[in-house]
């Protein structure tokens, strides 16, 4: 199944040039085909080609479905990796797991201090597509960890960190089923010791990933899974 994306469908329904493109030079779709396209808000279109232009192929709707989405929200907060590949795909893999938001920190210890938003939010696109899913991830300016502690979040509230003998809990015993989940992972260099007790002070819960030691884009992916796992275990109690 190829899924395509149209962000504003119900506006215009019309394919960008790059999709454009691939309908009809690769996939050779003509007027009368049915595809099936995604707005990124969470609904699947099936629609007929009606004019299988390369640059502007337009549609008709035929009719709509909303996306079984999971009912809760992952949010990850993280400090960008000085290699961009790197960020690039942790996005792509956790869009695929299952993302709502990525916020890019900037931290004491980061090493990136800039992420191109616009790039990112392609990839989550592509990974959004090539996933079957209808939602793409809501991509952030990068915000100041300082700033970012205190905004509003209804949801529980974890920040990873591996700052030797201070108290931390597992994060898949402290995750419950159901509820919005906000994570914040730190650079390779680790948030220091100031910025995690301002999180704590903030009601972010000190958390593990577990006994190994893991890279900045591992441990939020495995952070992303870890809640997937906790709520779908428990929808089959």
């Amino acid at each position: 199944m190829i899924i395509f994306y149209c962000s504003d469908i119900l506006a215009c329904p019309e394919f960008s040039e790059e999709d454009s493109g691939h309908a009809v030079r690769v996939l050779r779709h003509r007027e009368g085909d049915e595809v099936t396209v995604v707005d990124g808000k969470g609904s699947f279109y099936r629609c007929v080609i009606t004019d299988a232009h390369p640059k502007h192929c337009q549609l008709r709707i035929l009719g709509v479905e909303p996306e079984q989405h999971w009912q809760y929200r992952v949010e990850v907060a993280i400090a960008p990796t000085k290699n961009l590949d790197r960020m690039e795909w942790w996005l792509e893999k956790a869009t695929e797991m299952g993302l709502d938001s990525f916020i890019p920190l900037k931290t004491r210890f980061s090493e990136r201090k800039e992420l191109k938003t616009e790039r990112m939010r392609r990839i989550a696109v592509s990974a959004m597509k090539q996933s079957l899913k209808a939602t793409v991830p809501e991509i952030r300016e990068m915000c100041d960890i300082r700033d970012f502690l205190q905004e509003p979040f209804d949801g529980q509230k974890f920040i990873a960190h591996c700052i030797k003998d201070a108290p931390r809990k597992l994060l898949s015993k402290e995750i419950k089923a159901g509820a919005a989940v906000r994570l914040l992972i730190g650079p390779e260099g680790d948030f220091s010791a100031e910025e995690v007790e301002l999180a704590i002070q903030n009601g972010y819960v000190p958390v593990s990933l577990g006994e190994q030691r893991l890279r900045t884009e591992t441990a939020a992916l495995a952070g992303v899974h870890t809640v997937h796992i906790v709520n779908e275990l428990h929808s089959k109690e």
